[in-house]
C-alpha cells in the first residue's frame, strides 16, 4: 500500500481535567480528523427534557431548562472517571425496549428547593438572603450517572458554590422540576460535547546555520539570540556558539522577529537564513480539555473508536458496491 503510515502516541502530560499528548509518523489530515471526532462525534449524556411541577423563581422555564441542558452529567465507570456513555447507554431514538425512554436510554433527576422550607422564613426578615439552587441539588435515580459539577479537584475547592449556578431564590420562591438526561453528539447540540479544548499545533523543526554564524560578531549573535520573544536560542558563553535551548519545542513559535533581524545581518540578500523555523509535517502536540463529563483519555479512545467504526462502516459499504 503506498504511503501507508503507523501513527503513534506519546503522553506528555495528564490531570484529571486536560491531557497533552503528542501524534507522530502520521499527517495533518489525521490529525484535524481525531480533533473533530473529539469535538462532534464522542457521544456523552446531557439534560434533554425537562418538565416543570413548579417555578416561581425570577428566571422563565426556558431559560432553566436551557441552563440544566449545559450541565456536564458523568458515566461512572469502575475507576470513577467519566467514562463512554455508549457502553451503558443506546441513543434513544434506537432504543427498542421503550417508546418514551427507559433506563437502557435514559436517566432521570429530579430538583426540588423551596426557599421557605429550606432556609426557614423568620417574621422580623421577610426578604432573607437568597439561596442558590446548583447542580449540587439535582438528584439522580440511576447509580450509573452523576452531575459533573467541577471538572477537578482544584476546581471544587476553589468555589465558592456547592456547584454549578442554576437561578437564586429569595422568601416566597420555589423550584420543582423533573430532568431527563440522554445521550447523543455535539454535531447534534453543543449540550453534548465532551470538550472545552481540543486543539493540537505543529511541532517546530529549528535548523541553525553554523556556517552563517561563524561570520556574525559576538554582539550580532547577542542581537539575534535576544530578539526572539520565544526564547529558542542561547549563547555560550565559552564558545561564543549559538545553541538551541533546552525545550524550545513547547515554546517556539513562528514569529516574524527572527525573519526581520536576520534580513539586516545578511552580508548579501540571497545568503542562507541563520535560523529557520518550519513547520514539522508529521509530529503535532494535541491539548485535550475535558468539560468534567468524560476523563481526558477517555474522550480520545471514545474518539478513536468512533473513527474506527466509520472506516468499518465505509468498508463494508465499498464492499458491497464492488460486489
Amino acid at each position: 500500500m503506498p504511503n501507508q503510515r503507523f501513527p503513534k502516541c506519546k503522553i506528555v502530560s495528564s490531570s484529571q481535567s486536560s491531557l497533552s499528548f503528542e501524534l507522530y509518523d502520521t499527517d495533518v489530515s489525521m490529525a484535524n480528523t481525531l480533533r473533530r471526532c473529539m469535538i462532534a462525534e464522542v457521544p456523552t449524556m446531557a439534560i434533554d427534557l425537562v418538565e416543570f411541577e413548579n417555578n416561581t423563581s425570577c428566571l422563565q422555564d426556558e431559560y432553566i431548562a436551557h441552563r440544566l441542558g449545559m450541565i456536564p452529567c458523568k458515566v461512572i465507570n469502575a475507576d470513577f472517571k467519566g467514562g463512554d456513555c455508549a457502553e451503558e447507554f443506546v441513543p434513544h431514538f434506537e432504543c427498542t425496549a421503550c417508546e418514551d425512554f427507559c433506563d437502557k436510554c435514559a436517566v432521570e433527576f429530579t430538583l426540588d428547593v423551596d426557599y421557605d422550607v429550606e432556609n426557614g422564613k423568620r417574621a422580623d426578615d421577610e426578604k432573607g438572603t437568597p439561596v442558590v439552587v446548583t447542580s449540587a441539588d439535582l438528584q439522580s435515580k440511576s447509580d450509573k450517572v452523576m452531575i459533573a459539577s467541577f471538572v477537578d479537584n482544584e476546581e471544587r475547592e476553589s468555589s465558592q458554590d456547592q456547584g454549578i449556578s442554576i437561578v437564586k431564590l429569595t422568601s416566597g420562591q420555589a423550584i420543582k422540576l423533573k430532568a431527563t438526561a440522554r445521550m447523543g453528539i455535539s454535531k447534534e447540540h453543543a449540550k453534548w460535547c465532551p470538550v472545552g479544548v481540543a486543539t493540537y499545533r505543529f511541532i517546530p523543526e529549528v535548523f541553525l546555520n553554523q556556517e552563517q554564524l561563524a561570520k556574525l560578531s559576538l554582539d550580532q549573535k547577542k542581537q539575534l539570540v535576544d530578539c526572539c520573544p520565544d526564547r529558542i536560542l542561547t549563547l555560550d558563553d565559552a564558545t561564543g556558539k549559538i545553541e538551541l535551548a533546552e525545550g524550545y519545542e513547547d515554546r517556539a513559535t513562528f514569529t516574524e522577529d527572527l525573519k526581520y533581524i536576520q534580513s539586516a545581518m545578511k552580508f548579501h540578500p540571497e545568503d542562507e537564513d541563520f535560523v529557520r523555523v518550519t513547520q514539522s509535517t508529521n509530529r503535532f502536540i494535541f491539548t485535550v480539555e475535558s468539560t468534567g463529563s468524560m476523563h481526558p483519555e477517555e474522550i480520545v479512545k471514545s474518539a478513536l473508536k468512533r473513527l474506527q467504526l466509520k472506516l468499518s462502516n465505509l468498508t463494508e459499504v465499498i464492499t458491497r458496491l464492488d460486489a
